[in-house]
């Protein structure tokens, strides 16, 4: 029996909760860029999830929103847009057909975030994952073109797809809000704290920048 969007937003509500005890602040540096899927995302405004939560908490739970948003659009393309449907199928076959996948079958949490970390000038990688998936994907042959009148209707059948998500995705920002209470009880418990004591121990560590036990500090 097919699930409601109500009862899929809930249950990936209920899984990102399960989770998020888990959730620990990042020790490393942070990347400059702002994330694509979650800067500005309308489902963590309706999810209450503001500027002020660490990127790896919204994370989470945008992906896993944008999970039932894909899904729901891809059974209306199978059922309505045969050239779009076609599409994919062929590029998830030749998808299939590389023989590296670093960015498949990912937890939510890491989904979506890029493969490698931001470069550090003067120091260069001497290999990148980004790299070896390029690699892995230029031996695979590319799809056949498209006729100009085939690229077109594709188009046209992408913006019918294109509405569809926005359609599914303003349902679900809206039942999101009736699990706007327990996000933030759940924030209150589970994520403010680790952010208070991280403060507390910046402070601590300004205020005594050297160890009194140390000979070399007196």
């Amino acid at each position: 029996m097919e699930r409601s969007l109500e009862t899929q937003v809930s249950q990936a509500v209920d899984a990102w909760l399960t989770w998020l005890p888990r959730w620990e602040p990042a020790t490393h540096r942070g990347r400059v860029a702002p994330c694509r899927r979650c800067f500005g995302s309308p489902v963590l405004s309706a999810a209450g999830l503001g500027a002020d939560v660490p990127h790896g908490v919204q994370h989470g739970l945008s992906t896993r929103i944008k999970t039932i948003v894909d899904r729901a659009v891809a059974e209306y393309t199978s059922v309505n847009l045969p050239m779009l449907q076609a599409e994919l199928d062929q590029q998830a076959a030749r998808n299939r057909a590389r023989s590296y996948r670093p960015a498949e079958n990912l937890d939510p949490e890491f989904e979506g975030l890029p493969l490698d970390p931001d470069p550090v000038p003067g120091a260069p990688f001497l290999f990148t994952i980004s790299d070896m998936a390029a690699e892995a994907d230029a031996v695979v042959p590319a799809l056949p073109p498209l006729s100009a009148e085939a690229k077109a209707a594709l188009r046209q059948e992408v913006g019918l797809a294109d509405d569809y998500a926005n359609m599914v995705g303003r349902e679900v920002c809206t039942i999101l809000l009736h699990h706007r209470l327990r996000i933030q009880a759940a924030i209150s418990e589970f994520v403010e704290p680790q952010i208070e004591a991280m403060l507390d121990e910046l402070t601590r560590s300004l205020d005594a920048p050297f160890d009194p036990h140390d000979p070399l500090s007196g």
